[in-house]
């Protein structure tokens, strides 16, 4: 069976590249489905899949009879707009124990812009529940996926990989107390209302601004996040008109294409009479234009820029990671083992069947004595007897007909298979 992922990430690609495949939890189901559809072509049959997206990556994995990385290349590529030259110079591909190993290590929060954040491994769950609900995941893969829960639960049970870990969040309102003296005298807006935004709010909350607003595209989700923080609720439509009453603006919902443009931005400055604005754009792809940034009165950052500020405390989590990455190397052992024995399932199927199929002719011929009166003992030791020679036929015979050459090693195959307590 083989094993592969293809990807990107905030290490391999540029934020408006990753923008470009970036899949929306509800998209999952069709992308899978035109995945294994343009795949099945060269394979057996149409492979297991699964897709993790994220703010800062991308990832396919796929099991099949055999590989077809070139083509997953190719199909990403498409998706995106790009040609597969374009692509393949920002993104790694792991194929075999590599899979593993990497799965293990982003589900254990070793491969994110913020070490040892756990953010990530509920996104791999609802990865995974998507691709189970689109009928694309199979045996290989669900052993992966769920091998990942257990060695991540591990990691964050048994090491401390998760201390002095800043995360998005909390870096977005370190940013803001940079900027304004007191976050008590601002007022701040949050567009979308998804986890990143609920995490956003939580910690905004807990430094008391002056007012918080939940601008969202469904009025119901919104209020919930609002009335849980004592925040006020506004329609994704009155954005623009009401902009310049925010002192921050984090934003990060699933839009494909920009909510917040320039020309929004440059109204809402006059309004303001230019007094500065804070804004995050936590989305992928952007919620608000990169030209805002060049804005003299605006400080814009995207989750790239909060790479440096995300990385403080990392030199402490170093001895975790090192804890870390030893439980991820015996998770690798164990599923590497997993599956090279799923190579010997066929095997042990046609072995069973074979022995199933001797069983049933003795039993058969066992009757058929009895029905005839022969003794019961006599039947018994006929139907050992039976069953023993069909069961050392094939050793006998190719011991019998071995060449010289070949001899030894069969006698020593013999040996282990048969004699085992003798030897």
């Amino acid at each position: 069976m083989a094993v592969w992922t293809l990807g990107l990430n905030h290490t391999t690609a540029p934020l408006d590249l990753r923008g470009r495949f970036a899949f929306a939890l509800d998209q999952l189901t069709p992308t899978l489905s035109a995945l294994r559809s343009d795949l099945a072509s060269q394979t057996s049959q149409p492979p297991e899949a699964a897709i993790l997206s994220t703010c800062n990556r991308t990832e396919i994995y796929c099991a099949a009879d055999q590989a077809a990385t070139a083509d997953t290349l190719r199909w990403l590529a498409q998706t995106g707009g790009v040609t597969p030259q374009e692509l393949q110079s920002h993104t790694y591909l792991l194929e075999g124990d590599e899979v593993a190993r990497h799965a293990f290590r982003v589900a254990s929060g070793l491969d994110s812009m913020v070490l040892g954040e756990a953010q990530i491994l509920g996104q791999l769950k609802d990865a995974v529940r998507a691709a189970e609900n689109a009928g694309a995941l199979g045996t290989t893969l669900n052993q992966l996926f769920q091998r990942s829960f257990a060695v991540a639960k591990e990691v964050r049970s048994s090491t401390e990989i998760g201390a002095h870990s800043i995360s998005m969040a909390a870096a977005s309102v370190r940013l803001a107390s940079q900027l304004f003296e007191d976050l008590k005298d601002i007022r701040v807006l949050f567009v979308g209302a998804g986890e990143m935004i609920e995490l956003v709010v939580t910690h905004f909350a807990a430094k008391n601004p002056k007012s918080m607003a939940i601008a969202n595209r469904t009025m119901e989700r919104g209020e919930k996040l609002a009335g849980r923080f004592g925040g006020e609720v506004m329609r994704l439509s009155d954005l623009p008109s009401r902009l310049h009453e925010f002192d921050a603006v984090i934003s990060c919902t699933a839009s494909t294409l920009p909510l917040i443009g320039l020309g929004t931005v440059e109204r809402a400055l006059k309004q303001r009479k230019h007094r500065p604005m804070f804004m995050v754009d936590l989305a992928v792809p952007r919620d608000i234009e990169p030209e805002v940034k060049s804005l003299d009165d605006v400080y814009l950052y995207t989750v790239d820029d909060l790479a440096s500020v995300v990385q403080a405390g990392q030199a402490q989590r170093q001895a975790a990671v090192a804890e870390a990455e030893v439980i991820i190397d015996a998770g690798v052992q164990s599923f590497k083992h997993w599956l090279g024995q799923r190579g010997t399932v066929p095997v042990i199927q046609q072995l069973q069947e074979q022995a199933d199929a001797w069983r049933e002719a003795e039993l058969a011929r066992a009757r058929k004595l009895l029905a005839k009166g022969d003794s019961p003992e006599a039947v018994l030791e006929s139907l050992s007897r039976g069953l023993t020679q069909k069961m050392l036929h094939g050793a006998m015979a190719e011991l019998r007909s071995a060449d010289p050459e070949h001899r030894e090693q069969t006698v020593q195959t013999v040996q282990r298979l048969f004699l085992r307590q003798e030897r």
